[in-house]
């Protein structure tokens, strides 16, 4: 007898709740005074919400989709999650919808975006869902990894509850790579993604090096002598908002991300023994990851909020810092020069011209939904590129459409680094069941004194490596 979708994604998450009763499921790495942050980083769950102020309200979107739904009268009912700019444009773009369609009803339900998952997943069981807000797919089981539990993106794929969308013609309106990157899996596609955000790079205040007579730094030893230079002449080299814990970790992406440039198989070397904490080249990078934290991060930095942060950087003084580009809305009215470039974290210029990041929201549609035809009507409408711009207007993605433009200053100064955007470390990483707390080595800047115990990097490079090991060893 063939089994129903609902059926497979229950025996899917019956054997996955085995699996985490039997294992346990905390690698440890949040336990931390210093990591005490969300689950998932922080900044890419929050990007969307925080470039709010430069956003406008968006024209009504057309809607000349290409397939057209049937005649009859129906709902169709859109999950999203709650994010000011975005909603607010999709209360446009589903009315100008319904004006094209007149037969069909948007039923939107909005939830918060850290109840998405569940709520997708409840959804989808209980077969009251059409088109789903779905985040970019990210942290996948890989073949090389053993006793892990696959993210739930891959569950509901696995269980036949997602429509494969190969081959629609919307589908190649959005860049090839990002298709791959945050919408695909087994070689086929199952989501467009709509945009991306980047957090492993740093604001520069372009005056006060011009003022110092300092070059943008290209190289790592570059940045130690220009921080030498501002500190010298009485400025600050960096800030962070440090009071969050996240943020000390996160700027350092940037670093970890030019020590290795190829992050995907920095997840992969890890699992299977061919890079470790403890080998000279990571070594090398947490020594530098505790002179970010030691010596180019202003003093006090713990005591200031991510929020904040950008305030502090427009005081004027700071020449540096380093977090993601959803802060750059808070530096509209500063009244000097800035740009965005990546962490030159590298001796080697070239493993320092890369964007880490992560993709961010996206739309699919239930496989078993009664209106495929209106689902994939709605999705080529928003997909449309006039319809697609003005929604990258209103949430400042980077835009995931090759034709689209980020209209903004952000926009301009990421421009040239886009065509070597790479999905960043943490949206591969899983860690082996039974893990110590140390094992996810791109937390460590946050684990150097003064805002963690750590004092040597050999010897959180040792530590690190032991608690990876036993996750290792456990499976």
């Amino acid at each position: 007898m063939t089994r129903s979708p609902i059926g497979r994604l229950l025996a899917v998450l019956f054997a996955v709740s085995l699996v985490a009763a039997a294992c346990g499921g905390d690698d440890g790495s949040s336990t931390t005074a210093a990591t005490a942050a969300p689950a998932t980083a922080a900044p890419a769950t929050t990007a969307a919400d925080a470039s709010a102020p430069e956003t406008t309200a968006a024209a009504a979107p057309e809607t000349t989709a290409a397939a057209a739904p049937p005649a009859e009268d129906l709902t169709l009912r859109v999950l999203v999650h709650q994010n000011p700019p975005m909603v607010e444009f999709m209360e446009s773009f589903n009315q100008s919808f319904e004006a094209a369609h007149p037969n069909v009803t948007v039923d939107m339900s909005v939830v918060g975006a850290g109840d998405l998952s569940i709520a997708t997943q409840t959804r989808l069981t209980a077969g009251d869902i059409d088109v789903i807000d779905i985040f970019g797919f990210s942290n996948a089981a890989q073949p090389y990894m053993s006793g892990v539990t696959p993210p739930n993106w891959q569950t509901l794929i696995e269980a036949g509850l997602l429509m494969d969308l190969t081959g629609q013609p919307f589908v190649d309106l959005y860049d090839e790579a990002t298709i791959q990157d945050a919408g695909s899996f087994n070689g086929r596609v199952y989501s467009i993604n709509l945009g991306r955000v980047s957090y492993s790079g740093m604001f520069v205040n372009l005056d006060l090096f011009a003022a110092m007579g300092v070059d943008v730094p290209t190289t790592w030893n570059e940045l130690v002598a220009a921080c030498d230079t501002f500190k010298a002449a009485g400025n600050e080299c960096m800030t962070v908002g440090g009071g969050d814990g996240w943020p000390i970790f996160v700027g350092a992406y940037g670093l970890l991300g030019a020590m290795y440039p190829d992050q995907e198989a920095l997840v992969e070397g890890l699992w299977t023994g061919d890079i470790t904490w403890d080998d000279e080249r990571s070594v090398e990078m947490f020594n530098r990851m505790q002179i970010y934290a030691n010596e180019m991060l202003e003093t006090g930095v713990s005591g200031l909020s991510h929020d904040a942060a950008p305030a502090r950087f427009a005081a004027g003084d700071v020449a540096m810092m380093p977090t993601g580009v959803w802060q750059a809305p808070a530096l509209d009215e500063v009244d000097f020069d800035w740009t965005y470039i990546p962490f030159p974290g590298s001796d080697n210029p070239e493993d320092n011209q890369y964007l880490f990041g992560k993709y961010d929201q996206g739309w699919a549609i239930a496989a078993d939904t009664p209106h495929p035809d209106a689902a994939l009507a709605y999705l080529a409408a928003f997909s449309e590129p006039s319809n697609y711009q003005a929604f990258a207007n209103a949430v400042g993605f980077i835009p995931t459409q090759p034709s689209a433009e980020l209209n903004t200053k952000l926009g301009a100064e990421v421009a040239p680094y886009l065509v070597n955007y790479r999905v960043g470390f943490e949206q591969y990483w899983v860690a082996p069941t039974g893990a110590g707390q140390w094992a996810n080595g791109s937390h460590a800047a946050a684990w150097f004194d003064p805002f963690n115990e750590w004092t040597d990097a050999a010897a959180l490079g040792a530590q690190a490596q032991a608690d990876l090991q036993a996750g290792l060893d456990a499976g």
